[in-house]
């Protein structure tokens, strides 16, 4: 019996060293894999920072800082939820460009929107104006959200009103009741002892 546990302790350190490699190996693997997934992750967020194309910046920065404000207010009017700086679409680049030449001709922010507006619509803003047209757009999410409120605390209220049923119970059926939470409890107290 002796030997065969000296014979077992001398091939654990390799099965131990096996177990080690192994577990090393895919420990590695794994951190690759991830490090992979990573840098791919990386990349697809970083994919709209590349849709304003060096050769559509001003030269000016404070300009060229105007530009993008403007650019990340407007709409891409072909992907619609993408403000024409994330966009890739020829649209959204020629939006940027008569954005870009607006700012150079020395327009003010107000008037590079009013042009815009003017030219394809209330659409164009990712952030429609508050007008009369716009307050069913403005209103209906709080009005919803409100009308929500009010329609729990109204549950909530009545709920509270609701009689307990033990209330509503007649003397025979709390009688039957007591008879049967009084046998419960016995039997528990006997299993128990």
């Amino acid at each position: 019996m002796a030997r065969s546990r000296s014979a077992s302790a001398g091939s654990n350190p390799s099965h131990a060293e096996e177990a080690r490699s192994a577990v090393s190996k895919h420990a590695v693997g794994f951190c690759r894999r991830m490090l992979s997934a990573l840098v791919l992750l990386t990349l697809f967020a970083a994919a709209p920072a590349f849709a304003v194309n060096p050769g559509e910046q001003l030269t000016d920065p404070a300009q060229e800082a105007r530009a993008r404000a403007l650019g990340a207010e407007l709409r891409c009017m072909v992907c619609q939820n993408q403000s024409i700086d994330d966009s890739d679409a020829p649209l959204a680049k020629d939006l940027r460009v008569l954005v870009r030449e607006r700012v150079k001709a020395g327009d003010s922010d107000t008037e590079v929107l009013d042009f815009l507006v003017a030219r394809y619509g209330e659409f164009v803003l990712l952030r429609p104006r508050l007008r009369g047209e716009t307050l069913l757009l403005w209103g209906l999410a709080p009005a919803v959200l409100g009308l929500g409120l009010i329609g729990y605390l109204v549950w909530a209220r009545r709920a509270r009103r609701r009689p307990e049923t033990a209330e509503s119970l007649s003397e025979s059926e709390r009688a039957r009741l007591e008879s049967l939470l009084s046998k419960d409890g016995e039997q528990a107290g006997r299993k128990a002892g």
